[in-house]
């Protein structure tokens, strides 16, 4: 019924792999291992494909944990400006007592963009925000510096404000005295006016009694953000870390002499 056709391969006929026992099961031996083959390489690809997927998750878990611990270090305005550059002469002021309406009595004359400024310092979402421009967005960033170097003037002088200023003083925060008399002394911030834009900060050295500029990055500092007061009023409240004077004044002589004054 088949027409035989021999293999020039030493394979079999049509025929004899119909008929033939021997043929069989050699084809059901081939088929056996054919399929053994497969079932290992398929279980092999089996194994190594959940180690690639739990590398792959272990990965994306640990970016999933690095954005979380990204999230946990956003900090608050008010942490993010005193760190700035040149910003170690302020301290940390409270929310509470920004919060405190009687705390702000009369800024809001003084400071455009007042409640936007205010509602930046709080880290409060304000609903027209979005549709400020670039400009305007730096208006309120420019007021919020501002209004919080207003408050913060007011804020050094309280109990907390001045125990804030104290361990900034105790770490040399402000700088020292040029003087050489002076020995390094610890200085305090002042300004020479409290209007806002009439002078920038200075330095105050209690033992001296004398101010003088402090370093380049703090020289662009409003005065008015530290006041007139505060210096003296920290030396009132903390006597104890109020210095003596210098036993030691500079003697200008020329060829060993002391020069004559008239």
């Amino acid at each position: 019924m088949y027409k035989e056709r021999s293999g020039g391969g030493g394979g079999s006929s049509r025929s004899e792999i119909v008929g033939g026992a021997i043929d069989r099961k050699r084809i059901n031996d081939a088929l056996n291992k054919r399929l053994e083959k497969s079932s290992t390489s398929t279980s092999k690809d089996k194994h190594q494909l959940p180690d690639v997927e739990s590398e792959t998750d272990s990965e994306e878990g640990s970016d999933v944990s690095g954005s979380e611990g990204d999230d946990d270090d956003d900090t608050s305005w008010i942490s993010w400006f005193c760190n700035l550059r040149g910003n170690d002469f302020f301290c940390e002021v409270d929310e509470d007592y920004i919060q405190d309406d009687f705390n702000l009595c009369g800024l809001s004359g003084q400071v455009p963009y007042y409640e936007y400024a205010l509602d930046l310092i709080l880290d409060v979402e304000s609903s027209n925000s979005e549709m400020f421009t670039e400009e305007q967005n730096e208006l309120v960033e420019s007021a919020a510096e501002m209004l919080y170097g207003l408050i913060h003037v007011r804020y050094i002088l309280t109990t907390k404000g001045l125990a804030a200023m104290t361990e900034k003083y105790k770490k040399c925060d402000f700088g020292r005295c040029p003087r050489v008399f002076c020995c390094g002394q610890s200085c305090l911030p002042v300004g020479q006016s409290d209007i806002p834009r009439s002078s920038t900060v200075k330095i105050y050295c209690p033992k001296c009694q004398d101010i003088s500029y402090p370093r380049s990055k703090f020289q662009d500092i409003d005065g008015a953000y530290f006041g007139t007061t505060f210096p003296h009023l920290f030396l009132m409240t903390n006597g104890n870390l109020k210095p003596q004077k210098p036993s030691q004044s500079y003697v200008p002589r020329i060829f060993g002499f002391k020069v004559h004054r008239p």
